[in-house]
């Protein structure tokens, strides 16, 4: 199966060079850059925030909103452990640049819940043992919410198909299609 979802990459892939470096080279060549102004809608509330021009959408929620369900597991977006939605799509937030998301709505695990009460996915991947290290869990579960969202009564196979971009190296990917179903069914509200 190939990836299914958009990276939002603007440039080439490939990891590049490190930020240490680039600023370097930045020096080096002369250039100087400033931070951008970008506006957010994360998880309903609107962010204001100035970032470098470099920083990818992942690194600004994690480390300027601390929005640490989203997680960096491989950077080049492979394993989709970092999946957001990003106007409605999941998307890897390691390919996007932040300045790219400028304007943009942006729906992590944190903005799922209501008040204490879980979203109907993380109730079924509870319930289903759709987690063990929980790495890939925020990943899975924005995946599966955007395709739900897409498609409320989805197959299997287009479970599997939304899941291709994200990797589990632990618990398998059957009680997780469980999971997706029984919200899809209704079973768990």
């Amino acid at each position: 199966m190939g990836f299914s979802r958009p990276c939002g990459v603007s440039q080439g892939g490939g990891q590049g060079i490190d930020e240490e470096s680039f600023k370097k080279s930045i020096g080096v060549l002369g250039v100087v850059w400033v931070k951008k102004a970008i506006k957010l809608k994360v998880n309903g509330e609107v962010k204001e925030l100035e970032v470098e021009p470099w920083k990818t959408l992942l690194e600004v929620l994690r480390e300027d909103l601390g929005l640490t369900s989203v997680k960096e597991g491989c950077g080049t977006g492979d394993c989709g452990s970092c999946t957001v939605i990003l106007n409605g799509k999941a998307v890897n937030s390691c390919l996007v640049l932040a300045v790219d998301a400028d304007g943009g709505e942006v729906l992590t695990v944190e903005g799922l819940s209501d008040g204490s009460k879980l979203h109907p996915l993380q109730e079924a991947f509870i319930k289903y043992g759709a987690i063990q290290c929980g790495f890939c869990t925020s990943g899975m579960i924005m995946a599966a919410k955007a395709l739900l969202d897409e498609n409320p009564n989805p197959t299997p196979e287009e479970i599997k198909e939304a899941l291709s971009g994200n990797i589990c190296r632990c618990a398998g990917y059957s009680n997780i299609v469980k999971a997706i179903l029984a919200v899809a069914k209704g079973e768990i509200k």
